[in-house]
């Protein structure tokens, strides 16, 4: 916290991770102070912030009170940071020789989509999980912001689509967008 009572976000424009915590502290109108960091190495620490976030300052709910809702809205947000988010890491590609980097990514969030779009056709509404932002959707924009820096075909996954399209149109997730940070080089702002 800063002296003024204001919470700090370390952050990195183009970390998902930083991102996912942006459109909470967007869509729960909380002012806090930005501290770039040059982040080497996504973590998986948001999740725990926005749960943070949401039992001390309930409003907007973005996990469900109803359980089997809550259980999708886990059962997503855990799949996107765990599951598809950290195979196409910096961490992971530095593993690999440069020219396999690209088919490595894509691959590893096709075969992510794949099975998170088949999720979707049963938790869908306007929202990953029915008519509200839930955590889910917090996840599920900044991974489809990273297929498409990795240049996956959209085309096999409607629902993904037509939910990030959506979301991307509400302010929280406009002001939180990578491209608006303070930390944001010149040729990437909006």
């Amino acid at each position: 916290m800063t002296e003024s009572g204001k919470p700090i976000l370390y952050s990195y424009f183009r970390s998902s991770c930083s991102w996912r915590v942006r459109i909470a502290l967007a869509l729960k109108n909380i002012d806090y102070e930005t501290i770039p960091t040059n982040l080497i190495k996504d973590g998986g620490q948001q999740l725990a912030i926005i749960e943070y976030l949401e039992e001390t300052r309930p409003t907007p709910r973005l996990l469900p009170q109803d359980p089997k809702k809550r259980a999708y809205v886990h059962m997503i947000s855990n799949l996107i940071v765990s599951g598809i988010q950290p195979l196409q890491n910096l961490s992971v590609l530095k593993q690999l020789r440069q020219e396999n980097n690209l088919p490595w990514a894509q691959k590893a969030i096709s075969s992510g989509f794949q099975a998170l779009e088949q999720i979707l056709q049963g938790t869908a509404g306007k929202y990953c999980v029915g008519d509200e932002v839930t955590m889910a959707d917090l996840c599920l924009v900044p991974q489809v912001a990273n297929a498409e820096r990795f240049e996956v075909d959209l085309t096999p996954y409607p629902a993904i689509s037509r939910i990030n399209k959506t979301l991307l149109a509400l302010e929280a997730f406009q002001v939180s967008h990578p491209c608006r940070q303070p930390d944001t080089p010149p040729e990437l702002r909006a």
